[in-house]
């Protein structure tokens, strides 16, 4: 059976069962398989974010066309 097959028949049965406990569960577990994309980045990299982000909530900015100046 192919993936495609497979996710129809799985929202087929979800669409048609009236078992809260079950949507619930299956909910539950769909939130958990999600991945945050935080968790996937580097200490490095989250690092730098959050540098970034005090500096912004610090009030330093630079505009958009100095931006592209340094990166070009």
């Amino acid at each position: 059976m192919d993936i495609r097959t497979t996710k129809l028949e799985l929202l087929k049965t979800i669409l048609e069962t009236e078992n809260n406990d079950f949507i619930q569960r299956v909910a539950d577990f769909v939130k958990k398989e999600k991945v945050d994309f935080w968790d996937e980045l580097t200490s490095t990299e989250q690092s730098e974010i959050k540098q970034g982000i005090e500096e912004l909530d610090n009030g330093k900015r630079v505009s958009y066309e100095s931006f592209l100046k340094k990166i070009s």
